[in-house]
């Protein structure tokens, strides 16, 4: 199988990881990819949101499957041109990835299928946000209706930062805070059938302990030994599948990877938020335990064969990830800067903790920084904290002018918190 695979980050590198190591791929492209990936697949030059020109690459390649990565491509109808081709896609299309690009839309399909999520309201007018934060009262709860690449969620017990958020989104989605602690859950589906993954927990804010701003995500870890055995099942029936049915009955079918945010609250499971694909950095961590050569999952996902399936394998290691970004990241990053010590994590920390590419680019023989999150430090162990304390070693390694890492990622799961 020659898989060709859009997108430049670590969840890409992860996805390319995996399918580099899966014997029934033959040949593998990313593109454009990074400095990283350039290490398990073949390069090329794409505008990844032109439907078109990623269609004519996979064809000029014989691609068998195209796996689109980032959200931004999957809102542009990147999925469906490739589709239109003949060519097996995994990833929704330009309709059914609304359930990412707009909060709005993603609340009426769950109230539609009756999945259980915070009460909002929907806002364009200041008097509307107004109504909203005074409904809802501290802490605020403020999301951007588009596309924000994890970064247009404000929470805050501050109604003058609340409400300076609301007004500069244009549309936007006020909703009620949710207690307890987060999950996510990835979900492989063809639109039908829907097979979970195994859920992981990030970290979306920059400092220990988290404070600090909201980011995409400092890091990650699997499996949860706090969470219920039975809360995979129960998302299953109650979100997942209910979810894909409703937006089958509405006539735009979900096939592809569907991402469930979830609250673990007082009251039960809530749904936070939809993706509609694989999260960074979570994808670093569940994939790293999936034992299950991925390329056919995927493939089975594009064909509408997931039933056929036989159950994904799973490896009883726990997994954790860790991101090393740049000095002043989530603000206007700093790039240009070289990357050190991946050579000495290669030599001795493989093959329990590896570094996959983010925002990373090569400079003559050297490899600079390119991006806000530029590593994702990722480790395997027999237990969470063995994993914590080979991806911290590895971190250690990395050398980094002026970058940031958390050094709390699953500390208190480790501790059995």
């Amino acid at each position: 199988m020659k898989v060709l695979v859009i997108g430049s980050g670590a969840r890409e590198h992860a996805l390319c990881r995996s399918l580099s190591l899966d014997p029934a791929v033959t040949a593998l492209h990313c593109a454009p990819g990074n400095a990283g990936i350039a290490e398990v697949a073949e390069l090329h030059q794409v505008d990844a949101l032109d439907g078109a020109a990623v269609t004519g690459l996979a064809r000029a390649l014989a691609a068998d499957l195209v796996v689109v990565g980032p959200e931004a491509p999957l809102v542009a109808g990147v999925a469906d041109a490739v589709r239109e081709a003949g060519i097996p896609c995994f990833g929704p299309s330009r309709e059914a990835a609304r359930l990412e690009g707009s909060k709005a839309f993603a609340k009426d399909v769950m109230a539609g299928a009756g999945v259980p999520t915070a009460r909002s309201y929907v806002c364009t007018t200041d008097e509307e946000i107004d109504e909203a934060l005074d409904a809802f009262g501290a802490p605020y709860v403020v999301k951007d209706d588009g596309l924000a690449a994890g970064k247009g969620v404000v929470v805050t017990g501050d109604v003058e930062e609340a409400r300076a958020h609301a007004r500069a989104c244009g549309r936007v989605v006020i909703e009620e805070f949710l207690d307890g602690p987060e999950v996510s859950l990835f979900a492989v589906t063809d639109g039908e059938t829907v097979v979970p993954l195994r859920p992981a927990q990030d970290f979306k804010r920059a400092l220990d302990g988290d404070e600090g701003p909201n980011t995409g995500g400092m890091g990650a870890y699997s499996p949860l030994p706090w969470a219920d055995p039975k809360l995979v099942d129960e998302v299953l029936e109650t979100v997942l599948q209910p979810t894909v049915d409703e937006l089958r009955r509405r006539g735009t079918p979900f096939s592809g990877l569907l991402y469930a945010g979830l609250a673990i609250t007082s009251r039960g499971v809530r749904v936070i938020e939809f993706n509609a694909r694989f999260g960074d950095p979570e994808t670093q961590v569940v994939l790293a335990r999936l034992k299950t050569p991925l390329a056919g999952v995927l493939l089975a996902a594009a064909d509408g064969t997931l039933a056929d399936l036989p159950p994904l394998r799973w490896s009883d290691d726990a997994a954790v990830t860790v991101v090393v970004a740049s000095h002043n990241y989530p603000g206007t990053p700093r790039t240009g800067d070289p990357v050190e010590g991946l050579d000495e994590v290669a030599e001795r920390d493989a093959p329990h903790a590896y570094v996959l590419h983010a925002g990373t680019r090569r400079d003559g023989d050297a490899v600079v920084s390119a991006g806000g999150r530029v590593l994702s430090v990722t480790a395997t162990g027999s237990d969470l904290a063995e994993a914590r304390e080979r991806a911290y070693a590895a971190v250690a390694r990395i050398r980094l002018d002026g970058s940031q890492h958390r050094t709390d990622i699953a500390e208190k799961a480790a501790r059995g918190l």
